[in-house]
């Protein structure tokens, strides 16, 4: 199987997972990092499932999975660790033309879970096509080594460069020989030793501004990596 890697916009659409262990809490809280409408069916839920429903976060129907339960619904995990169960879940799922996902059971998904190193907006994902999950693994730890939380605000100012170069510079290919020029004169590593007249002298020798008249945030957001079930 080849899989064509993709980012999706989830906000506000319906996503269900069906199960309420671990694996259906850590999708759970993947599909929220997406700011998707997330509902859980599960007669029994792990704690953190329960904070979350108790806060409002989520919709959990404290039962067995039913037909009709991903009416409306975009994307479906099914972890129920139940396989029966998984089949009907994919099965609904597929009539419907949802993206459909089976934990550990790829012959029923329609798409698969990257491992992620997420630092603020930049997202690396690592598949190994259903292959090898601990290669995949293996592969976001040497990534989380290399690429460090300074990967957030670099992301960050870099879209700020993009948007005031649209107003000031019309030529396409001049706006990207800028930005490559601020990454050559050492933006990352002035902002890895939050070396800030270092990082105001690039920005002034491409951008004509300092850091503080970008249109951005003072600090860095969060570099935090989160990591769905990798494949």
């Amino acid at each position: 199987m080849v899989y064509m890697p993709i980012f999706l916009d989830l906000a506000r659409r319906r996503c269900v997972v069906v199960g309420g262990g671990e694996v259906a809490a850590r999708k759970t809280r993947s599909l929220l990092e997406a700011n998707a409408d997330v509902t859980v069916v599960s007669p029994e839920a792990d704690a953190d499932l329960h904070v979350l429903a108790d806060a409002g976060a989520i919709t959990h129907y404290q039962r067995r999975y039913a037909a009709g339960d991903l009416a409306g619904a975009i994307l479906v995990y099914a972890a129920t660790g139940d396989s029966a169960v998984n089949a009907e879940v994919a099965t609904e799922g597929r009539a419907r033309g949802l993206l459909v996902n089976v934990v550990d059971t790829p012959e029923l998904c329609n798409f698969i879970s990257p491992a992620v190193v997420r630092r603020g907006a930049m997202q690396l994902a690592i598949s190994t096509s259903g292959r090898s999950p601990a290669l995949a693994r293996i592969l976001r730890a040497q990534l989380e080594s290399s690429i460090g939380p300074e990967y957030a605000l670099l992301t960050e100012m870099l879209g700020a460069a993009r948007r005031r170069l649209k107003n000031l510079e019309p030529d396409l290919a001049r706006r990207a020989h800028i930005i490559s020029a601020m990454l050559a004169a050492g933006l990352r590593e002035a902002i890895a030793k939050d070396d800030r007249a270092a990082i105001d002298a690039i920005l002034l020798t491409h951008l004509g501004v300092r850091w503080s008249e970008l249109d951005i945030p003072n600090g860095a957001p969060d570099a935090s990596a989160d990591t769905p079930t990798a494949r």
